[in-house]
């Protein structure tokens, strides 16, 4: 997870919302079945797009007051922000070739 920044309410304004780059945020709690399909996934576009896009998860349980900020109901919830406003969010657990179709036109 070199890649994958932990985002929370506290940082949320610096890193998402001050961000040069896109970001994509994974909210998503340790319970969650369905977020552990898609950690993995994360993890590799997070790579694959070093440099060009910021990864980071956000821990619904702990950081309540920026999930409920985004109107977060159901995880996973993936978020793209850029220039920071949202820009585009998948609700539940996605393959990879649809996160990246999501992705795509944000970027550059």
């Amino acid at each position: 997870m070199a890649n994958i920044t932990e985002f929370t309410d506290s940082n949320w304004d610096d890193e998402v919302l001050k961000s040069d780059l896109p970001v994509v945020i994974d909210f998503w709690a340790e319970w969650c079945g369905p977020c552990r399909m898609v950690a993995p996934i994360v993890e590799e576009l997070s790579d694959e797009y070093n440099g060009k896009v910021k990864f980071g998860k956000l821990d619904v349980d702990n950081n309540s007051g920026t999930a409920a900020r985004y109107g977060i109901r159901s995880i996973p919830t993936l978020l793209i922000f850029k220039n920071g406003d949202e820009v585009g969010r998948l609700i539940g657990a996605k393959p990879k070739n649809q996160m990246v179709k999501e992705l795509e036109p944000h970027i550059g």
